[in-house]
């Protein structure tokens, strides 16, 4: 096993492997005393592979976990917490979709397009997961809407998906602004409330699909 310095390093005697899985019993080993965490790297993705600790510390607080998971205010605990998330989740997805509909700002007579529109936008890119632009903070709602339906539009109204893109460096970021300012040129007529022909549009295509 290597050190983050690349040293050469020997697991100590007493030690064991607490797998992946349990994220409080890890929280735990590491604040309780002295660890080693394992992390893989695999290009630009790192994964963990367990932490190292002394056995019988490993043992004693896995007992106590299951102690807590053993009382029945432990459940009720998580039942409730369950109860939060999923309110809190359901209020971010209104208020999402909301956002992605004023940011869509159509004309009147495509009101039914825009609200389609937003729904499907918040199924893709709203559940705890995706690892889409709608679940960072780090960025205002506004922009995390705007960034959401240029990234839908992308993958929905263009053949991004199947483009041959060379491997150069900034390459792809060029495709995705271009396609980017197709996809806001395209709005812009549903904006203005411009005729639209439904058998040609891209938009119109992509949300006749199931």
């Amino acid at each position: 096993m290597l050190s983050a310095q690349g040293e050469v390093l020997s697991v100590p005697a007493g030690w064991a492997l607490l797998a992946p899985g349990d994220a409080a019993l890890s929280r735990r080993i590491k604040a309780d005393g002295p660890s080693w965490t394992v992390v893989e790297k695999k290009g630009r993705k790192r994964f963990s592979r367990g932490i190292w600790a002394p056995a019988d510390r490993i043992a004693a607080l896995r007992a106590v976990r299951q102690a807590e998971r053993a009382d029945p205010a432990y459940q009720r605990g998580l039942d409730a917490g369950r109860r939060r998330r999923a309110a809190a989740q359901e209020t971010y997805a209104e208020d999402f979709g909301a956002a992605v509909k004023a940011w869509l700002n159509f004309h009147p007579r495509y009101q039914l397009a825009a609200a389609e529109m937003a729904r499907r936008i918040v199924t893709h890119a709203v559940p705890v997961g995706s690892g889409t632009v709608a679940r960072t903070k780090r960025i205002p709602i506004e922009q995390r809407a705007e960034a959401a339906t240029i990234a839908w539009m992308r993958h929905q109204t263009t053949g991004y998906d199947h483009m041959p893109i060379a491997r150069i460096k900034g390459e792809r970021r060029e495709v995705r602004r271009q396609l980017a300012q197709r996809s806001k040129a395209l709005l812009s007529r549903y904006r203005e409330g411009e005729p639209i022909d439904v058998g040609s549009c891209p938009l119109q295509a992509a949300l006749a699909r199931a």
